[in-house]
């Protein structure tokens, strides 16, 4: 039986066409169960009040001149607790008048506030969310927004979580309202709507974005949101993701920094893995970030400065020198710079709480939450 994917679902025509923002939030209780909830309680307030009553009844007075029965204290309990009081029944005494003031009068309070909490709830919801929505906009900050939410958007989003970048760092936007919910039921914040549209981004706040991944389903329409993130943010570095190798150049001059190709990425992959099956798994663990060989780019650490690519506490793959990309075999790599940023392979290692008394865990790059392959030079 196949399945449906996330690429399917994303697919799909959004139930709502007006674009929103949704924050993550706790699961709510089903609305039956907090309507049964709430009448429980107060017919648990109804019955303390008629136990109330029924305790003193000798302290009322009746104008039909006869003694309280059981039916008598339920009648008055409710026309009380209602706010109702027609004044046939009243308390006389001044223990039964204690008890309303100490007791009957909280509940009925009570009473009332269980009664009127649903309405209330309804009322400040509203005004709740909206409030949530605009603290969240204005500590947004140099944050990742994540245009597309199928099978890419969901692999870079998990690579993103493995580096170290925080959850509540992570904006998905998507037409579906399905999509975003279920990213929102991961601890992200979602925008529905079309991402081509300026409005949409700006509600994702894409202007003070650090950095945007675009991962949509057609090449044309990455190169509509390339185009339209990059109006709205100079300086944020966008990467975007085609399905065809010859949208990547129409991709590049719309705006983006980096262009994957995913047909011919996974081309290669499965041309290297036929050729050579270690290779392939190699390549595959670098991949995955976060488990086994991990491929990172730290900066050069202090005392790195001056030595050669093959001196440092790694193994470097490239060295980045401004716009210039090095391998590790071209003499100009060497002696590093201050300046300069290693792409290097690393061991990734999961840290550990320090315990008093254990020696600390092996040390970590800067920049980085994963071990060198070689010790590093303190």
């Amino acid at each position: 039986m196949k399945l449906p994917s996330h690429d399917a679902a994303a697919r799909e025509v959004p139930e709502d066409r007006s674009h929103r923002v949704i924050l993550p939030r706790r699961t709510p209780k089903a609305p039956i169960r907090q309507v049964a909830r709430r009448l429980t309680m107060a017919l648990l307030v109804l019955v303390a009040t008629v136990f109330i009553v029924w305790f003193d009844r000798e302290g009322y007075h009746d104008n039909a001149g006869g003694p309280l029965d059981l039916l008598d204290c339920v009648y008055y309990a409710t026309v009380t607790l209602s706010t109702t009081g027609y004044g046939d029944i009243v308390p006389y005494s001044a223990s039964a008048r204690l008890l309303n003031i100490l007791l009957v009068t909280p509940l009925r309070v009570l009473f009332l506030i269980i009664l009127v909490g649903t309405t209330l709830e309804v009322l400040t919801e509203r005004t709740r969310e909206q409030w949530k929505l605009t603290r969240w906009r204005n500590a947004l900050r140099d944050h990742t927004v994540i245009v597309g939410f199928g099978t890419k958007g969901r692999s870079a989003v998990q690579t993103l979580c493995a580096t170290g970048l925080s959850r509540d760092r992570i904006v998905i936007v998507d037409p579906s309202t399905k999509v975003v919910e279920s990213a929102v039921s991961e601890g992200f914040a979602g925008v529905v709507g079309d991402a081509t549209r300026s409005d949409v981004l700006l509600r994702a706040e894409i202007q003070r974005a650090h950095q945007i991944v675009i991962a949509t389903q057609r090449d044309d329409t990455a190169v509509l949101v390339s185009l339209t993130a990059r109006q709205l943010n100079k300086r944020a570095n966008i990467v975007a993701a085609v399905r065809e190798e010859e949208n990547a150049p129409l991709l590049r001059q719309s705006g983006a920094d980096a262009v994957i190709t995913s047909a011919s990425a996974a081309g290669r992959l499965l041309g290297l893995s036929v050729h050579s099956p270690s290779a392939g798994a190699v390549m595959e663990d670098l991949i995955q970030q976060g488990s086994g060989l991990d491929l990172v780019e730290r900066p050069v650490v202090k005392s790195e400065v001056g030595k050669t690519v093959r001196e440092t506490g790694d193994l470097v793959v490239s060295v980045l020198r401004g716009h210039r990309l090095l391998g590790y075999d071209d003499p100009a790599a060497s002696p590093l710079q201050a300046a300069d940023r290693l792409i290097t392979i690393v061991r990734a290692a999961a840290e550990e709480p320090a315990v008093p008394g254990k020696p600390p865990g092996k040390p970590t790059l800067p920049g980085t939450g994963v071990s060198p392959m070689r010790p590093v030079d303190e």
